[in-house]
């Protein structure tokens, strides 16, 4: 029998960095690409196209922008519900397990969790395979040789002996995104908190201490985190020619 999946997509941050245009827009909407068409849909397209056509949008600063302009989903082919995150109790988490224990995001075998300022064309039934495969609790989706923003100089003697410019280094970082399983659902529930807590921070640290299995998907695709006006821009360009054009 096929595992029940649907996905939760987070869209309540405010994005600070991303100011001034984030006082007009929540960051999810902001409209991108030569098609001018809001970051979210590309994401829900994205999700579409790999079969999962139940979808929760967890939203906060500006939520009746998004509500507005998605509606129940039927015209992008999904059905969406929608979850408020609850003011006073900030961070991914919170939202997560908000959204879990109201119902928002119904009961199913396997949720997938993403970020909605993420662009990519990320292999979603992979991803779904290789989770369902290693019978864990929760899957990350990693990435590997990380391009650090910043140029690294080596010092000896004190004197520069070699200098290298946004160099490459050899880490499993994360892409926020997740698969969690019925046992990691339910621990974000008991995880989060009265303050602050977040899914990388909190959840999947505690998901650790408490035995759980923790699968690694590495991604060969190219992603963007949307987080500041400079990666915008840069979206802005990369856009014309992304692969994530053609689902929308």
């Amino acid at each position: 029998m096929r595992p029940t999946t649907r996905a939760a997509i987070l869209c309540g941050g405010r994005g600070e960095r991303l100011k001034p245009l984030t006082d007009y827009f929540q960051k999810v909407m902001i409209p991108i690409g030569p098609k001018k068409l809001p970051l979210l849909a590309y994401t829900i397209a994205l999700v579409r196209h790999h079969g999962i056509d139940r979808v929760t949008l967890l939203t906060g600063y500006r939520s009746e922008d998004i509500r507005r302009y998605f509606g129940d989903g039927s015209q992008h082919r999904v059905k969406l519900t929608y979850s408020e995150d609850k003011k006073g109790l900030p961070g991914s988490l919170n939202a997560v397990a908000n959204a879990l224990g109201s119902g928002a995001i119904s009961k199913c075998d396997e949720l997938l969790v993403y970020y909605g300022d993420v662009l990519t064309d990320l292999e979603i039934t992979e991803l779904l395979a290789v989770h369902r495969r290693s019978e864990a609790d929760l899957t990350l989706v990693l990435d590997k040789g990380y391009a650090l923003p910043v140029g690294v100089a080596e010092i000896e003697g004190g004197v520069v002996t070699s200098f290298h410019e946004k160099p490459r280094i050899d880490l499993s970082v994360t892409t926020g995104t997740m698969v969690a399983g019925p046992k990691a659902m339910a621990l974000m529930r008991k995880t989060a908190g009265p303050k602050r807590t977040d899914l990388m921070t909190d959840f999947v640290p505690e998901l650790l201490r408490k035995g759980g299995r923790i699968a690694p998907f590495y991604t060969r695709k190219e992603w963007f985190d949307v987080g500041t006006v400079s990666s915008f821009e840069k979206l802005n360009e990369e856009l014309v020619r992304h692969p994530l054009s053609y689902l929308v």
